[in-house]
């Protein structure tokens, strides 16, 4: 009764060897996550400030 199959996951069961790569690669896409978010949020204020500074140059130029 107890096959090869039953002994495979009682083998999967017990191994938690790929335990620890799965925890870094989680760790690794919410930091990948926080850097994208960060990135574009302080990209879009820089692109807006830049725009504006450019706009307010060209309305004071005529």
């Amino acid at each position: 009764m107890h096959g090869p199959f039953f002994k495979f996951l009682k083998n999967l069961v017990h191994d938690n060897k790929g335990a620890t790569a799965i925890e870094y690669a989680l760790i690794a896409v919410f930091i990948s996550i926080a850097i994208a978010a960060t990135i574009f949020n302080i990209g879009t204020g820089v692109l807006l400030d830049y725009y504006k500074e450019i706009l307010t140059g060209l309305h004071q130029a005529r």
